[in-house]
């Protein structure tokens, strides 16, 4: 019978090597797969590329990744919240330590998905004649100049939900989704930390996010 459920975080993080693209939920506070991104550290693993929305958040949740030097790469919406002073990765960008590229919010959104949709590339007019356009093919749609942007996959996607089922279902609480189901989706490994998982199939109106995309579920507290 299909169960995805794993007993610990070793077992969760089982097969991530350095050198991986990892894609992490989180939009703010909510849906930051903490346990998950704190067992990284100790696998002493280099050359990492991330994809998140905000990589402060990351940073904050466990700072060793960038102390460490673990990250090669970063894709991002957002490096610094206003008023904030530098993080120790900004200063690494600053240095040549760590590359970033950061994406307008809503292509970073349609570039996973894309990634999960089989969609190799797509045309947009966000950015288009900006600094982020630069070094990309535009082309003319309805009168509009538009970017050429690749879709974005990942070897792992690190996902925090409410609730699991022993199939991988998943229920998210609110915004905890966020960019969860599209990442999912767009990776070849989906492991996700919940603060329960059901003894029973989770109804049909409570899946967010189907079970076929997920292929780990740990049961885990929420940490800050």
């Amino acid at each position: 019978m299909i169960n995805k459920q794993v007993g610990d975080l070793a077992a969760a993080m089982l097969g991530i090597q350095s050198g991986a693209a990892l894609m992490i939920s989180g939009f703010g506070n909510a849906g930051i797969p903490a346990n998950l991104v704190r067992a990284l550290a100790p696998m002493d693993l280099t050359g990492l590329t991330l994809i998140i929305n905000a990589i402060r958040r990351l940073d904050d949740c466990d700072a060793a990744l960038f102390n460490e030097q673990r990250i090669s790469h970063v894709i991002t919406t957002a490096f610094r919240g206003p008023g904030a002073m530098p993080a120790n990765f900004e200063a690494q960008w600053q240095r040549g330590d760590v590359t970033l590229e950061i994406v307008p919010q809503g292509t970073f959104a349609e570039r996973i998905r894309a990634g999960g949709a089989g969609i190799p590339a797509f045309f947009t007019p966000t950015a288009a004649g900006t600094t982020l356009a630069e070094g990309r093919e535009q082309r003319l749609f309805g009168g509009r100049m538009c970017v050429l942007e690749e879709a974005l996959k990942a070897d792992f996607a690190l996902l925090r939900a409410q609730k699991a089922d022993r199939f991988g279902n998943l229920f998210f609480r609110g915004t905890q989704a966020n960019f969860g189901t599209a990442m999912a989706a767009a990776a070849e490994i989906t492991v996700v930390e919940v603060d329960e998982i059901s003894a029973t199939p989770l109804p049909p109106e409570q899946i967010h996010l189907p079970g076929i995309y997920v292929d780990r579920v740990l049961q885990a507290p929420r940490l800050d």
